[in-house]
């Protein structure tokens, strides 16, 4: 027997259970210590609630002065024209999001200024290999490589696929990519040859740069080596025609690769030969500056599309004001040093370790490597060594951190952290908490951003110094996002009842299209909620969330976690936040079941804490706990522990495979290729009860 995600009744509305009351006001500049005699951009609720009203009510020009920040090589015609789905943002306008990335900074006088900071994984006698490139150093490295892209052929428009490990040479190529106008696709360098041969297919890309490996927990990824098997699977699909015509090759980890003389090249081979000179392309505003895949139901990956102008505005703005960026002039251990753990290979990367980030002419740190490698104190070791500002990461990685103790971070100095913020995946009260006490010192405040690939950045956040925050939720919705939780008709729902997330007007950052599908980029996200006076289509973002009496979101998890027991509409995360609300809990997953009685019963899997043993006497415990913690209607009808959870290779947990597993699926059909260890699944499988 198996059964289907619940879907939303006819109202829409979804049952909230979660009661979370603690309140954190923000810090002054002072009390936090901002550098220089620094302020906050916005330094109350009320200056933002009046910047927000404006945004709304005058978008025109709200984000056109925003954008005057920027650098244009033609002003634009209009800021915004909207006709559902499609939005038009600075129509007539011509920039580079590249030149506003180095150029802009270099005529500042910042050329030489630090831009990006990099650390490899492997940690050798003298510690590990450090890089730091300026403004000027990504200027001369990128035009280089853009000049070779375009001795190859590659033209304005044509997609340039890029599966790499998270080295310097990463940016670069997406910077390439942006100065010449040839949209980029990047692929996270954890994904198979499959996923890499749908990729390329898709975005008819015939120039491919990667690495002959990347360094993972110690090991070699076979990075040449799967691009090449994705290739030979196109050719065999197609025999006697080339799937790819040039494959860029930067030699990290010394690998041994294979050889295809007529196709492949050594990066340093095309690249330092060619001239530092290359000026930045004219780009429409609404000309496509990338495509970034995301794992679609169907199985097909969907390309989600962003142009040049408006994505280039939102991610700065949003940058600058979540994290505080002024115009920071100062030097040394003044100035911002900025870490998001993310990968390139993912939105967040895009957005919030270069496109975001380089144009508020703040540094930028990258990783190589992994959380735990060589210990599992690195995060910390590199915030005390680089003396970081500002924090960036998941709350499955906070969770990891949890599990293995705060034993770590105290053995590490963090004074010199100022802002923490949070993506991914809704976090937990918990481990909120445990962040704020444990890395924040209980004073840095963090912003808990909502956000997704479609929308190019923060949409729902709270700025640091103007609102007072919530552990679990998002707070309240950027500039110009008009957020609201609504029924199945449209109607707004009332304080602390769960519904549908749209947004009713367009932002900068606004998804363009799915690279060859209209049909589905319109049914995906502008088909399902209309408003009910007009009939206009809202942006439908598939996640469920309620709005509490002060007007902040929270958010539930996605509509098709949403289990429905007994008649009652339950929103995952909630619960979730219940069972690690326990001491002994690190981590947990809760999907629907088959229920004899109530049709959909709860099954909850759940990770432990260091040093807690699982048993009946736990089980019976965490069942208690939920029931007091939020009612007998979400007390779990099974609860499993394991040593970890399905997750991707960006660590957002697959629910899908464990509805599969509590539902007795004996054949997991689902598209498993994100799936970051196989071994879980199987292990979980075998395991039904222990």
């Amino acid at each position: 027997m198996t059964t289907s995600p619940s879907q939303p009744g006819p109202s829409g509305d979804i049952d909230s259970v979660l009661n979370e009351t603690r309140l954190f006001q923000p810090p002054s500049a002072a009390e936090l210590g901002l550098p220089g005699g620094a302020q906050w951009l916005v330094p109350s609720i009320g200056a933002y609630r009046e910047m927000h009203r404006r945004s709304i009510e005058q978008p025109g020009e709200f984000w056109g002065s925003i954008a005057k920040e920027l650098h244009w090589f033609t002003p634009w015609t209009s800021v915004v024209s909207w006709s559902p789905p499609d939005a038009r943002w600075f129509d007539g306008a011509t920039t580079n999001i590249a030149y506003n990335c180095l150029e802009r900074q270099i005529q500042a006088g910042l050329g030489d200024r630090t831009a990006i900071l990099w650390e490899g994984e492997p940690v050798g006698p003298s510690g590990p290999e450090v890089r730091r490139l300026s403004y000027r150093d990504l200027l001369c490295e990128s035009s280089k490589l853009a000049n070779a892209l375009k001795a190859m052929g590659v033209r304005k428009g044509q997609v340039v696929t890029i599966y790499m490990g998270m080295v310097p040479e990463l940016p670069i190529a997406l910077l390439a990519c942006a100065r010449i106008g040839a949209p980029h696709s990047v692929i996270f360098g954890g994904f198979s040859a499959h996923a890499i041969a749908d990729r390329l297919t898709d975005a008819s890309s015939r120039t491919v740069i990667t690495c002959d490996g990347a360094w993972r927990r110690g090991k070699v990824v076979p990075l040449k080596e799967n691009v090449d098997a994705a290739v030979s699977q196109l050719e065999k699909a197609k025999p006697g025609a080339a799937a790819v015509d040039h494959v860029i090759c930067l030699k990290r980890c010394g690998n041994t690769v294979e050889w295809n003389a007529g196709r492949d090249r050594w990066w340093h081979d095309v690249v330092d030969k060619a001239s530092d000179q290359c000026p930045a392309e004219r780009m429409n505003s609404e000309d496509m500056l990338f495509l970034l895949y995301t794992s679609g139901s169907t199985g097909k990956p969907k390309g989600i599309v962003h142009t040049t102008g408006g994505y280039m505005v939102h991610v700065y703005a949003t940058a600058k004001y979540a994290w505080n960026f002024g115009d920071p002039a100062g030097a040394g251990g003044d100035a911002p040093l900025y870490w998001c753990t993310a990968d390139i290979g993912w939105v967040t990367g895009h957005s919030y370790i270069l496109y975001g980030i380089l144009p508020n002419r703040v540094t930028s740190l990258m990783f190589e490597g992994a959380p735990n490698f060589p210990a599992e104190d690195r995060f910390w070791d590199i915030v005390e060594r680089h003396r970081v500002t500002h924090f960036y990461t998941a709350p499955t990685a906070i969770r990891a951190f949890m599990k293995w103790g705060e034993k770590h971070p105290k053995k590490h100095d963090l004074s010199s952290l100022r802002i923490l913020g949070t993506v991914g995946e809704p976090i937990n009260p918990e481990a909120w908490m445990w962040y704020r006490e444990h890395i924040g010192a209980d004073r840095c405040p963090i912003v808990d951003t909502w956000w997704q690939t479609e929308t190019g950045g923060f949409m729902i956040a709270p700025l640091p110094g103007a609102m007072p925050t919530k552990p679990g939720s998002c707070t309240l919705p950027f500039f110009g996002v008009d957020a609201a939780v609504v029924n199945e008709q449209g109607h707004e729902v009332g304080a602390n009842k769960g519904g549908l997330l749209v947004i009713r007007r367009p932002w900068p950052g606004i998804i363009r299209g799915v690279h060859g599908d209209r049909d589905r980029f319109v049914q995906t996200y502008f088909s399902r909620v209309r408003d009910p006076a007009t009939g206009q289509a809202y942006y439908f973002t598939g996640d469920g969330a309620r709005r509490d009496a002060d007007g902040y979101f929270w958010v539930m998890g996605r509509i098709d976690d949403v289990i429905n027991v007994a008649g009652h509409r339950l929103g995952t995360m909630e619960i979730e936040s219940a069972l690690v609300s326990h001491p002994a809990v690190v981590e947990a997953a809760v999907v629907g079941m088959p229920h004899d009685i109530k049709g959909t019963g709860i099954a909850a899997f759940v990770t432990l804490g260091s040093g807690q043993r699982a048993g009946e006497d736990l089980r019976a415990a965490l069942l208690e706990h939920v029931s007091r913690e939020i009612g007998p209607i979400a007390r779990p009808d099974s609860i499993r522990f394991t040593d970890a959870l399905p997750k991707t290779r960006s660590g957002k947990i697959m629910r899908r495979l464990l509805r599969d597993i509590a539902s007795g699926v004996e054949n997991i059909r689902q598209d498993t290729t994100t799936l970051e260890d196989y071994s879980i699944l199987a292990k979980l499988r075998g395991d039904d009860e222990s």
